[in-house]
């Protein structure tokens, strides 16, 4: 049996939203809540992102939601453990080959739900207070949306959602982009980019469903392992610092702090045991950070 079947596959020609129809039918009870589901579409009417942002979904890109029956608290460390095994994907692993030999930057997980690379683009922005910073692009390839299934009161389990930008790129504009500083790059991008003898042909959709499902299985195994063996954890936080696409990047925070705003400068220094992106600021201190806008910085 395959890992599709092995996970009762569903695939749609079109949804509104993979995280939105399996949490619907889950908590409907017209699929069975104990057991595992896997739900894919050719393209979304209603994709989301973080924070209720729009995720754009047109024909061609992985749209894959997976639910899994789990009692355990949800915490900040299970989308970093995501992003870990998506980037350890024969398909990630093969690009970021061919781009270490280039002297290229690897494709990385973006603190706290992106997988994709700073390059050396930049772009002058205006910030808050008048004053302007000049930002570097994060090339954004792929999402990650987890949320809690629960049914009067009680926590059945959770959905992973995954997009993943295969041949088609979406447009962003200046309100797309919501003021984050990042373009989107799709997987074409890459395959068109590198020298046709050093690199195989873009991966069909089903195989790019089985390595997604695959990171996913690994992933949540992993979470019940730090869970339940909180020891563990270390050996993640090593793991990880090896596709931090933020690791050691100076960088600018900007935060809310009771109902202001708050602007921190410092350098990414890893994460915490809690999965909080940790910020040395320049006197040496180290901040933990739960939430806020980053940007990259080109300067000292």
């Amino acid at each position: 049996m395959s890992i599709l079947s092995a996970l009762n596959h569903q695939h749609l020609a079109v949804t509104a939203s993979t995280n939105t129809q399996l949490i619907e039918t889950i908590k409907a009870a017209r699929l069975d809540a104990s057991i595992q589901h896997l739900l894919t579409a050719s393209a979304q009417s209603a994709g989301r992102g973080q924070r209720g942002r729009q995720w754009q979904s047109p024909n061609g890109n992985v749209y894959l939601s997976l639910y899994l029956p789990m009692s355990l608290p949800l915490t900040g460390l299970l989308s970093l453990i995501v992003g870990h095994e998506l980037a350890l994907m024969p398909v990630i692993q093969e690009i970021n080959q061919l781009r270490i030999q280039q002297n290229l930057p690897k494709i990385g997980v973006k603190w706290a739900n992106d997988l994709g690379f700073y390059g050396n683009q930049s772009v002058s922005e205006e910030t808050g207070d008048g004053s302007v910073i000049t930002p570097l692009i994060f090339h954004k390839l792929s999402g990650i949306l987890i949320e809690p299934v629960w049914q009067d009161g009680a926590m059945l389990g959770c959905v992973i959602g995954v997009g993943l930008n295969v041949v088609t790129t979406p447009l962003l504009t200046t309100q797309t982009r919501e003021g984050m500083s990042y373009q989107a790059v799709s997987l074409k991008d890459f395959y068109l980019s590198a020298d046709s003898q050093s690199i195989s042909a873009i991966p069909a959709l089903s195989t790019l469903y089985e390595q997604i499902a695959q990171a996913l299985l690994n992933a949540h195994q992993r979470f019940v392992d730090i869970m339940t063996a909180p020891d563990t954890i270390h050996e993640f936080l090593t793991a990880f610092a090896q596709v931090d696409a933020l690791s050691g990047k100076r960088m600018q925070v900007t935060r809310q702090i009771q109902g202001s705003e708050e602007v921190l400068t410092g350098y990414a220094s890893g994460i915490d045991c809690h999965g909080c992106l940790q910020l040395r600021l320049d006197d040496a201190t180290l901040i933990p950070l739960f939430t806020g806008r980053i940007d990259v910085l080109t300067g000292p």
